[in-house]
């Protein structure tokens, strides 16, 4: 069964590559998701991470990567919060939002610009936003997108211990996760919070982080190396720092293939705040 998920990953990759660079924003969209004068309030919980080092799951066996301290939601966005943004930024929603931010499946469920179907709850994640959104989200809220090395630093923990990716049911149990149908509909909160506080890291949607194709899977970006064997797509496992976490190919051979105006139908987000030093 592992060797069918693995040749799965490959696939993924190789049909993700075709997108490995990293997304710019153009000046007039920064414009846009920088503006703030309509701010919104967001009453959801954030948690204190500590700074630290981790290993990224690409890189060389010994790279290692600072994190710095820093908060982050402790659960996804959710569709009845989403809903109040569109409200306050009509430029955002459906009938409004120009194809360079979001492409034809923006909030493609929803039954009109402000109006959800009762098949999709309140307190589920929001998902089918593209990166634009989710950034002026968060912007309005007076947050920002979580780095991926924030998110991966978050995703490390289990229950009990907060790197539990030695453990063998680490990766198994995430995946198990991810072949649930329909988990984009469940309520937020409803499984055990990790070790730090925070809910909902797999078991409901992918989540966009704000450098999400940060991380080539034809090599390691950080380290701005590449050598012949990197250039296949295929051999994005030849960096991977373990090489049986099958849950983290998924998710970046899942981030290698999208751009930012891209919705997906279980791809949502949490935010995320810089902790200033004095």
């Amino acid at each position: 069964m592992r060797f069918v998920y693995f040749s799965i990953l490959v696939m993924m990759i190789n049909m993700g590559c075709t997108s490995c660079q990293r997304e710019e924003v153009a000046p007039h969209i920064k414009k846009n998701i920088e503006q703030g004068s309509r701010s919104i309030k967001s009453n959801t919980k954030m948690v204190m991470i500590p700074g630290g080092k981790y290993k990224p799951f690409f890189g060389s066996d010994t790279s290692m990567i600072k994190v710095d301290s820093f908060l982050i939601d402790e659960r996804p966005v959710t569709n009845g919060e989403f809903l109040e943004f569109v409200k306050a930024y009509p430029e955002w929603r459906r009938s409004n939002v120009k194809r360079i931010y979001a492409d034809t499946n923006y909030l493609k469920l929803w039954t009109s610009d402000t109006t959800l179907p009762d098949t999709v709850p309140l307190d589920a994640p929001i998902t089918q936003v593209s990166w634009h959104a989710a950034k002026a989200y968060a912007n309005a809220v007076g947050k920002r997108l979580p780095l991926l090395d924030e998110w991966e630093f978050v995703a490390m923990a289990d229950n009990e211990v907060p790197n539990a990716r030695k453990k063998k049911s680490y990766s198994d149990d995430i995946i198990d996760l991810y072949l649930i149908k329909n988990r984009q509909f469940n309520p937020v909160k409803k499984s055990s919070p990790n070790y730090w506080g925070v809910y909902n890291m797999f078991d409901l949607v992918w989540e966009w982080t704000d450098d999400f194709n940060s991380v080539l899977i034809t090599g390691e970006s950080r380290a701005g190396e590449y050598s012949d064997k990197n250039m296949f797509c295929a051999a994005g496992a030849v960096t991977a720092t373990d090489v049986m976490n099958y849950a983290a190919f998924m998710r970046f051979s899942m981030r290698a293939g999208l751009k930012a105006n891209y919705t997906v139908n279980n791809l949502g987000f949490r935010c995320a705040k810089s902790i200033h030093k004095n």
